[in-house]
């Protein structure tokens, strides 16, 4: 059960690194562009970790998947970004993919 808890964490550190791309304003910020690599080093250190025992498909998809909505959620509620019915449909069918993925998975022990 420890590999899902490093894809989890994996997954915080990719949207928390995202999210401060857009904090950077293009490198200008000094703090949120730190954050940048900080962030993404370790995303990619427990995906890393979350790979000895989830298969690359299934770990990479949920991680890009989960990431994409959460991001998204992101935009929405800290920058204002316009949340549209098409743009949730989108979302949704991306957590259900996510959901099917690990599904799928779920026959073979991790």
């Amino acid at each position: 059960m420890a590999h899902w808890l490093m894809l989890a964490l994996a997954i915080v550190f990719e949207v928390a690194g995202t999210t401060s791309m857009k904090l950077s304003a293009g490198f200008t910020r000094l703090l949120p562009s730190v954050a940048i690599f900080v962030c993404y080093g370790l995303a990619f250190y427990f995906l890393t970790l979350a790979l000895r025992r989830i298969d690359l498909g299934v770990a990479y998809a949920i991680w890009a998947g989960l990431g994409t909505v959460l991001v998204a959620v992101v935009g929405w509620g800290l920058f204002g970004e316009r949340m549209g019915a098409l743009k949730l449909a989108s979302l949704g069918l991306i957590v259900i993919g996510v959901v099917g993925l690990h599904l799928a998975d779920g026959a073979r022990p991790t």
